[in-house]
């Protein structure tokens, strides 16, 4: 399977994720720079799912260890991932993840046009270009 190709908008997005838990890991509480690249933009579900792929709820920070660890225990992700977002929000995730519509029309767009412009607008360019 290949790589999913990392968009200027996953970018921004990534660098908002990680902005919002103000550069800890949700999990283990480690504190990291901006500058650091053992933080990691998590997606509980992949970016492979376009419906979700841009949505905050679907996404926490988490350094490299905790990333590594939950991607390797599904079950495990799960629990800890209900524990912080609660049922509810993981149900309506859930409901959007599998919104067909939905993410025939993200996928259209690739993380292009109002996705990346959205994005863009709130991190500034030049931090883009970084995390690329």
């Amino acid at each position: 399977m290949s790589a999913i190709k990392r968009t200027p908008a996953d970018a921004a997005f990534s660098y908002l994720i990680r902005q919002r838990a103000g550069w800890k890991c949700e999990r283990c509480g480690a504190q990291h720079d901006d500058k650091s690249c053992g933080l990691h933009c998590s997606h509980y579900y992949s970016r492979g799912n376009w419906a979700v792929r841009f949505d905050p709820d679907n996404a926490r920070s988490l350094c490299y260890g905790c990333h590594a660890y939950l991607g390797g225990r599904p079950a495990e992700h799960t629990e800890w991932f209900i524990s912080v977002v609660g049922q509810g929000v993981y149900d309506l995730l859930t409901e959007r993840k599998n919104d067909q519509y939905l993410g025939r029309e993200y996928r259209k767009t690739k993380g292009k046009g109002p996705i990346a412009k959205h994005y863009r607008d709130q991190v500034g360019q030049d931090t883009i270009e970084r995390w690329l």
